[in-house]
């Protein structure tokens, strides 16, 4: 063999390894799972929500299911822990603006190695694709929310993620399909025209709706920035990824982002069965603690968000422990988690603790269910956070770990799902 040859040939044991490094092994230590139900939250901390009065349900599941009680958002705003929890990455993500659909000529933040932040904010987002670098996440941010002086605690406002030159655009629903498995994103009040293109939306009215159309004409004239956004597409992920907008493959496009209601709804796959191995699924921003200013009393925002319960709005809270009671029975009373041959968790998490200042960190609660036992009152503090999730997802349902889910220090959490 020449010196040639021998390079070419050890190039072509090296150039894989560096090209799949985004991807490893399917983790172990997690028991095989059917399906998957992820109920994302939103904007409360731990404390806020553990022992709050106003949230009798879900404390109820908290003391008598399986609690985390070390576990952690990665970064802000909501969008880049959305991201982080079904891909991994932030992907170079870090706001929450809306996605630059359909743009096949923008470079995507992962190509460019520059960060998308809030700083300046309203810029649509590139379509995530390809391979590159995200965003490093500080265990402080005094950059990307400039409002605060004394900046943002990431995790523990200790742990930091430094930037990583080899990640792949893709989620979780990307391996699932190659492994001819079934997901959904279900998003309470998706308008019936679909998620293409639809930024925000009462359930009617969108971001695109031309309110010169509608005749006679109101008394006092409406525009977009009226409609309460109770569905908003920085808690659909998916949305962002070019394949996704693309959807050359029917399994992996915007089609599989369906409201609550529908024939092909949320309620309507509960009642006949017909559930897929991961179903993601975002209340609205009335329902999922996050809150709307032009939302009426009920759906205020937290007057005083300072890491404590005093200054939340109860409505707010009462809202959202409705929604995960409905939400929670719903899938209880389906053929799918009643057929305990096949092992059902449901994931109720929140995204981050919201802008709470530093001191505050972004400790969050995390509750799993499973379809087979009872109530058991399991407590893990062992550190966990979204990336561990994710990992544990993968491992459960057979998928390949995927960027910062496959870092060595991420670990399954085999004694909340086992």
């Amino acid at each position: 063999m020449t010196i040639k040859m021998l390079v070419i040939s050890l190039l072509g044991l090296i150039f894989p390894a560096s090209v799949l490094a985004n991807e490893g092994p399917s983790p172990k230590g997690i028991e095989a799972i059917d399906h998957v139900f992820v109920i994302m939250m939103e904007n409360h901390g731990y404390k806020q929500i553990i022992k709050n009065p106003n949230a009798p349900y879900i404390n109820k599941l908290a003391n008598t299911q399986r609690l985390a009680t070390n576990y952690f958002g990665i970064g802000h705003p909501s969008l880049t822990n959305y991201l982080e929890l079904v891909g991994g990455s932030n992907f170079g993500v870090q706001s929450d603006d809306n996605p630059d659909w359909h743009n096949n000529k923008c470079r995507p933040n992962l190509i460019t190695g520059i960060s998308h932040t809030e700083n300046p904010s309203n810029t649509p987002i590139c379509p995530i694709n390809g391979m590159g670098k995200d965003a490093a996440t500080p265990a402080i941010d005094t950059t990307n929310e400039t409002h605060f002086t004394t900046g943002l605690n990431n995790i523990d406002g200790i742990k930091s993620i430094p930037q990583h030159s080899n990640i792949s655009g893709k989620t979780i629903v990307d391996q699932l399909v190659s492994v001819n498995k079934s997901w959904k994103s279900y998003q309470q009040n998706l308008p019936l025209e679909g998620a293409d293109r639809v930024n925000y939306s009462d359930g009617v009215f969108t971001n695109n709706t031309d309110f010169k159309k509608i005749t006679p004409t109101l008394k006092t004239p409406l525009s977009p920035t009226d409609i309460v956004s109770l569905y908003a597409v920085k808690h659909n992920p998916f949305a962002y990824f070019k394949n996704i907008q693309t959807g050359n493959d029917p399994k992996l496009s915007l089609k599989n982002s369906v409201a609550f209601d529908g024939v092909n709804g949320l309620y309507a796959d509960l009642a006949t069965g017909k559930v897929p191995n991961f179903a993601f699924i975002a209340p609205n921003q009335c329902n999922d603690q996050h809150g709307r200013s032009n939302g009426g009393q009920f759906c205020l925002y937290d007057p005083n968000n300072n890491g404590t319960q005093k200054g939340l709005n109860p409505a707010l809270l009462q809202r959202a422990d409705n929604m995960i009671q409905r939400l929670v029975m719903a899938i209880k009373h389906s053929p799918t988690w009643n057929n305990t041959a096949k092992k059902s968790v449901i994931v109720i998490v929140w995204d981050e603790n919201d802008y709470s200042v530093a001191p505050n960190i972004n400790h969050v609660p995390a509750i799993v269910i499973s379809n087979t036992e009872g109530t058991n009152g399991k407590i893990s503090n062992r550190y966990y956070n979204h990336f561990s999730l994710l990992k544990t997802m993968e491992s459960a349902l057979g998928l390949p770990c995927l960027n910062h889910a496959c870092d060595a220090h991420v670990q399954v959490m085999s004694d909340l799902f086992n």
